[in-house]
């Protein structure tokens, strides 16, 4: 048995005791050591979602089958399964949540996997979300397939970031190749080319898309990104954004694209109302990032002047890439190793933590609420 922080229904998280889940031959077992605590753990605890579904897409109640969440998850490995060969007892190491048809040596491998979705497969299930015990526990088993190293001393808390980087590489990477029409390239006709961009929201999500555009894409027009936080809005400009509060954003972004507009939105809130401030922030035929979840409090009249204007609307969820040659998932490869680098940096955004299974409850009980919170840490070990 083993101990784990569950939630056992909408608002209300528990201390249980768990089975330990079974070791297979290509697993490796971890010790959690620092999880990081999502918006998408939120909208989970409160009940409005339930991705933990039966056959037929129905929702399995909590009081049913408690979820472990967490699934930004760092920790050592403390036992291998008897094939795996490339990963020892002892390794520090960052997890790809997302079991996949290359993770769970599927073949064929279904048309997303083939194809570098790997969070879209056809048979995805997720550590945290869809039911598989997350992070929040003592003990978890993954695929070894699904674990990448840590090569630096860079600590678990920094390197829980590594899956919400993953997440965005993703969605800039979907999104860059949706449009074209204005695409961030500096080497792309003028006309051609992302010359100003809008980040709507400075949480952790914004701060990492604003760092993305920077260092990934050398993207160096201006980023004008918006917060009602005073100190979340010092954090952006210090990291290279254009930083303002919400009522002034329209007038700073006619300033700085001079009357143009944006040809590049990040909606990062998941705010619904934000979506009427949209049609005066971009230019026509604008990519619109969609990457905060959410959206409640707006009608599906918002999309109206979206569409007369032919905004391209680029939905995106989780990290999902091609593999390196070890089965592993790049993009979660790279983004651990853009962090390690100090080519993104994410000590800014690690605003608060909670020591131990026992204090995991107090992240999810207002905190997050406060306008300068940025990400939670659970730190286990």
């Amino acid at each position: 048995m083993m101990r784990a922080c569950a939630i056992t229904a909408p608002g209300r998280l528990e201390l249980l005791d768990v089975p330990s889940p079974d070791l297979g031959d290509y697993d490796v077992r971890l010790r959690p050591a620092a999880v990081g605590v999502c918006g998408t753990d939120f909208h989970i605890y409160s009940g409005e979602s339930n991705f933990h579904c039966d056959e037929n897409g129905t929702p399995i109640p909590f009081d049913q089958v408690p979820q472990i969440l967490g699934h930004e998850i760092t920790g050592v490995v403390v036992e291998r399964g008897s094939k795996v060969e490339d990963l020892d007892v002892g390794d520090r190491v960052v997890i790809d949540q997302g079991r996949n048809c290359r993770s769970e040596r599927r073949e064929p491998a279904c048309e997303y996997c083939a194809t570098g979705h790997s969070h879209q497969c056809e048979f995805f299930e997720e550590h945290g979300i869809t039911g598989l015990p997350g992070g929040f526990a003592e003990e978890l088993v993954t695929p070894a397939l699904n674990v990448i190293k840590i090569e630096s001393d860079a600590s678990f808390a920094q390197t829980v970031m590594t899956e919400p980087i993953a997440c965005v590489l993703h969605c800039t990477d979907f999104g860059v190749r949706a449009n074209g029409r204005y695409r961030l390239d500096p080497n792309a006709p003028q006309s051609e080319r992302v010359r100003t961009a809008v980040i709507l929201g400075a949480g952790p999500a914004g701060l990492l898309f604003l760092q993305v555009l920077r260092q990934q894409y050398a993207f160096d027009g201006p980023i004008i990104i918006s917060d009602p936080s005073e100190k979340k809005r010092a954090l952006a400009a210090s990291l290279g954004g254009i930083a303002v509060a919400p009522n002034e954003l329209e007038a700073k972004v006619m300033e700085q694209s001079g009357g143009r507009r944006a040809e590049l939105l990040v909606e990062a809130t998941g705010s619904g109302p934000v979506f009427a401030t949209i049609p005066n922030l971009i230019r026509k035929q604008a990519t619109i990032l969609l990457y905060g979840v959410g959206h409640g409090g707006g009608s599906l009249e918002l999309l109206n002047p979206l569409q007369w204007r032919e905004a391209i609307l680029v939905t995106s969820v989780g990290a999902s890439g091609g593999f390196d040659d070890d089965g592993r998932p790049t993009i979660y490869r790279d983004a651990l190793r853009m962090l390690e680098a100090g080519t993104i940096k994410v000590d800014g955004l690690l605003t608060h933590q909670y020591a131990g299974l026992p204090k995991i409850p107090d992240a999810f009980t207002g905190a997050h609420t406060d306008r300068d919170y940025i990400k939670g840490i659970a730190v286990l070990s």
